[in-house]
């Protein structure tokens, strides 16, 4: 595996060696080819190639001819010309035994004896018999120097005609939510992006690697889940501290990271009481870091036919795996694992899949992952290493449900309450969670739509919320049972109320 100058210094030395064979493992034909040619160019070699669309030319220049038959034109030059060095381009039909691999097999014989390299450009497999004969090489897809440098080259030339706005911070951002692209792709979503935007911005980044889920066929357990551009949160900042502090090392390069044998964050478990902005969390994730959030139902992985389930986490890891860079939202966790505590040999399984890609992906992705009933959730979970952080989101204290009533005041009712009103409902409201101050809010807000906004006044709103009965009083024991989890076993999501 290698980037395009590691892979470009491993060629020239095979072609050196007078290797008979180099086996170039890639997709992208263009890439290649724009290699070949500096390596004619800085070897002084004459190299031949051949494409089907191109028939046979000299990469390093000159003019093309047709050909009828490319193994019998190679053959020839082999025959003729010793020392020689010939590509070709996508060649197919060499992955098994038969007449077409027999030839090529034929002609690396006649290579060794002249002296001569035979290049073949696939993507597919090689027979293990034409595979002996020399040296198998890959260039990988670009890493984030060449996205970088890609990117550049592309802002310098449409900077002039459209309004781009991207900085340095920007651009390398950008390559790294590219991560996964051929040349070609990135030039067509970078294009794309641009003339939709009539130029390109920050808020255009998270577009970039949101074109990635199109590349690759849907997977029904994991859906997209779309994050409102004016999502909120109030509240949550120890959260956010430290996602702010992540967020630095997520998109660090990978020479970075190896510099200091680090990885990016994994991602983080909030456990908490109900409707108190895990899920929303999870869309905050996106948000801030401009990615894009996959939401992924373990529980629908499982399938009464044998393998069928482990079948189908694979391709749903491998999914994950190629959309990367991105959030991925498992809600309520403990509901899809808590399977494999059952003597279910399939969940213990499906749950080991799940487990060792947690543990050993090197893919960018951010998982996180929200649980009501921490104790339904197995201890392997917890292993250090699975989950870079465990949070505890508790009922808001005093000041967030202030900031959340100001909030959905608002946005729903379109109104500036008096002070007076705002401290009457903070009081009223202790002991509710975020969905109970958003539900009391927009019930008021069906009132103002039916009856008209001059219907809505103090004393309506405060009734309103007084009907209210919150989960601390209908479940104390399940609030009390999750806080004392929460306190012992992970971190405040929420800075301490001041007494």
């Amino acid at each position: 595996m290698g980037n395009y100058n590691s892979t470009k210094k491993e060629i020239k030395n095979y072609i050196c060696a007078r290797t008979p064979l180099i086996v170039i493992d890639s997709s992208e034909r263009e890439r290649v080819e724009r290699m070949l040619k500096e390596i004619s160019s800085e070897l002084n070699i004459e190299l031949l190639y051949y494409t089907d669309e191109k028939k046979a030319c000299h990469l390093n220049g000159g003019s093309s001819r047709d050909v009828d038959d490319p193994l019998a034109f190679i053959s020839q030059t082999f025959r003729k010309n010793r020392n020689s060095t010939f590509a070709f381009g996508d060649i197919k039909r060499i992955s098994e035994d038969n007449i077409y691999s027999r030839e090529v097999l034929n002609i690396l014989y006649l290579a060794k004896e002249t002296n001569s390299t035979l290049i073949l450009i696939t993507a597919d497999n090689v027979w293990s018999r034409l595979a002996s004969f020399g040296m198998l090489t890959t260039l990988d897809y670009p890493d984030v120097d060449e996205r970088i440098h890609q990117i550049n080259q592309f802002v310098s030339r449409y900077r002039s005609r459209f309004k781009i706005s991207w900085d340095e911070t920007d651009i390398r951002m950008a390559a790294t939510l590219m991560r996964g692209f051929t040349e070609i792709q990135t030039e067509n979503i970078l294009s794309t992006t641009l003339i939709t935007n009539n130029g390109l911005g920050k808020e255009n980044l998270a577009e970039l690697t949101a074109q990635k889920s199109k590349l690759y066929g849907a997977v029904s357990c994991i859906q997209a889940v779309n994050v409102p551009k004016g999502l909120c949160a109030s509240g949550l900042e120890n959260l956010k501290g430290w996602l702010l502090d992540k967020r630095r090392i997520f998109f660090a390069s990978d020479s970075e990271l190896e510099s200091r044998d680090l990885t990016t964050p994994k991602g983080i478990l909030l456990a908490g009481i109900p409707g108190c902005g895990k899920s929303l969390s999870a869309k905050m994730v996106a948000k801030e870091w401009n990615l894009p959030l996959f939401r992924f139902d373990i529980g629908s992985v499982y399938d009464k036919w044998v393998g069928e389930s482990e079948k189908k986490m694979k391709e749903a890891l491998q999914f994950i795996d190629n959309v990367a860079p991105c959030v991925l939202w498992v809600d309520e966790i403990e509901k899809a694992l808590s399977t494999s505590d059952s003597g279910n040999d399939t969940g213990k399984r499906v749950l080991g899949q799940f487990l060792f890609w947690l543990q050993e992906s090197k893919s960018r992705v951010f998982l996180v992952a929200t649980a009501n009933d921490i104790s339904k959730l197995p201890f392997e979970l917890f292993r250090k290493g699975r989950f870079s952080e465990m949070f505890f989101i508790d009922l808001p204290n005093k000041r967030e449900r202030e900031d959340t009533i100001k909030y959905y005041v608002n946005k729903s009712l379109h109104k500036t309450l008096p002070d007076e009103v705002i401290n009457s409902l903070v009081e009223i409201s202790e002991g509710y969670s975020y969905s109970d101050i958003e539900y009391s809010v927009k019930e008021c807000a069906q009132h103002a739509l039916t009856e008209g906004d001059e219907a809505i006044n103090s004393q309506l709103i405060l009734e309103k919320f007084k009907r209210i009965v919150p989960i601390a009083k209908a479940n104390p024991e399940m609030v009390d049972r999750i806080r004392a989890w929460g306190t012992e076993h992970a971190v405040a999501a929420s800075k301490q109320e001041e007494k």
